[in-house]
């Protein structure tokens, strides 16, 4: 039984940084005695004295020894898993870590079409085929939803040899699909579900949240502590439960993805995040949803804008993480890029706009006076409805996937930089992807469609922003050579 209210990472860096011992060991800085003073001036000097190495009495990140090993088994018991990693990459690692543990070179795994782009990047490093599955798909509101377990088990049904499947649990959006039937269905036919949960790390800290990767089956979920709890940027965990992942392999994975030097204070930032959650974390979550809750019902007053709710359970949508707000503001005549531009004069900062919506993250961060400004900023948007009309409308891009190579076969071709009016049907060479949230609309190995492309200009006219890809402008992509 683990006594959640001891921090032991973040205890063994304070003691040391009380210490009196001349520093012979990185960093460079030496507790802070050499460092910019304009970083002091910035971050004051406390901070730097707890910027640690992997001191013997701290441990390693890699070995299963010192404090870093207990503050990962103090998190295994808080999030309800066998085992815990603290990631210093973000989820981003431990999603690329998690496919190579569990696809070699041309093994198969299902995932969702509308998986970050990391995923894709763990395609390209361990050769696995991806056998893409389209999610569900609100073209009313323009917002993608989950895959459905009748989509996985159709897929399993034609590919008898996957390896593994992935699933987003929730989306950037909040929307949960059926994790528990599809974790239900892959170890019928023993197969890891590898989740996608850098969104719910919050999840398993109170019953009116929706139900948590892991509880519902999942045998590996990866969660961005930061996004959602009290962690620093980039601090996040993996969690795995049951024997279906084997363990060495995924800790070789992460040794691969993973810096030889992490960060004592992102690991410290994990250490503190887990104690704060696992005494309080009902507390702060109840006092979450309450705000949420007044956002969601005083917003929904508001003429021209609707609030992404859950009525009915439908197909790839079952939940919904209710701190997460999703405004719709196509009733105003704007696309949410346009609305973004008129919160951030009012100083209120949305986490995505997209086309049709804003969308919002209310977490234990926030106070009133944040739901009180973003009220009045929405309601300074509504004014500009006869100002500000939306230009045009985008048709939904529909994300079917048609690969003519492997991401890995692609991203190690030799390529070509065309002008984008002259790639059609051609071999994509490179990622693209609006950002956020990351989700690529072409791929290293996929066919460019016209479709595809007309809606990525689309999308950079109305304001968005086009990642991945060397020119984000859009003038030019890059393809496979066509030797023929």
């Amino acid at each position: 039984m683990f006594n959640q209210d001891k921090t032991p990472l973040l205890d063994a860096l304070k003691k040391y940084a009380r210490s009196n011992h001349a520093a012979f060991y990185t960093p460079g800085h030496k507790r802070g005695q050499g460092i910019s003073p304009q970083l002091i001036d910035c971050f004051g000097s406390e901070v730097f004295k707890v910027d640690l190495p992997e001191l013997p009495e701290i441990g390693s990140l890699f070995d299963c020894q010192g404090v870093i090993q207990s503050a990962q088994e103090y998190a295994a018991a808080a999030f309800g898993a066998d085992d815990t990693y603290f990631l210093v990459n973000g989820s981003t690692c431990g999603i690329v870590a998690a496919i190579l543990a569990t696809c070699g070179v041309g093994d198969k795994i299902i995932l969702p079409r509308n998986v970050h782009q990391s995923a894709i990047a763990g395609l390209i490093l361990s050769g696995a085929t991806p056998i893409f599955i389209n999610p569900e798909y609100d073209p009313v509101l323009d917002i993608a939803h989950s895959i459905t377990v009748e989509g996985v088990e159709s897929a399993l049904k034609q590919h008898s040899d996957v390896k593994a499947v992935m699933m987003v649990y929730p989306t950037y959006f909040g929307v949960c699909g059926d994790v528990k039937a599809v974790a239900h269905l892959t170890h019928k036919y023993n197969i890891p579900l590898l989740v996608d949960e850098a969104h719910g790390a919050h999840f398993a800290f109170h019953p009116d949240l929706p139900i948590s990767a892991l509880k519902a089956g999942a045998d590996l979920s990866i969660q961005s502590i930061h996004k959602t709890l009290g962690a620093l940027t980039q601090a996040s965990m993996l969690h795995v439960q049951g024997d279906r992942i084997n363990r060495d392999r995924l800790t070789k994975s992460l040794e691969l993805v993973q810096s030889s030097s992490p960060s004592s204070l992102l690991l410290a930032s994990l250490d503190a995040a887990r104690q704060q959650m696992a005494v309080k974390g009902k507390h702060l979550m109840s006092r979450t949803l309450q705000l949420a809750e007044r956002a969601r019902h005083q917003i929904s007053q508001i003429p021209g804008l609707s609030v992404l709710e859950l009525t009915i359970a439908t197909p790839g949508f079952v939940a919904l993480d209710k701190t997460r707000l999703t405004v719709n503001v196509s009733g105003l005549g704007l696309t949410g890029f346009a609305v973004d531009e008129i919160l951030v004069d009012c100083g209120v900062i949305a986490e995505l706009p997209s086309l049709q919506n804003l969308t919002f993250i209310i977490s234990l961060g926030n106070t009133d006076a944040d739901i009180e400004q973003l009220l009045q900023a929405l309601k300074i948007a509504t004014k500009h409805k006869q100002i500000l009309a939306m230009e045009s409308t985008i048709t939904p891009f529909n994300h079917e996937s048609k690969l003519a190579l492997t991401p890995r076969q692609a991203f190690y071709a030799i390529a070509e930089t065309l002008p984008i009016e002259q790639t059609c049907d051609r071999i994509c060479a490179e990622l693209v992807c609006p950002y956020p949230p990351g989700i690529p609309v072409l791929i290293p190995g996929e066919i460019v469609t016209t479709e595809a492309i007309i809606y990525l200009q689309k999308i950079q006219s109305l304001g968005g922003y086009i990642s991945g890809c060397a020119d984000s402008s859009l003038q030019t992509l890059k393809v496979i050579l066509d030797k023929s």
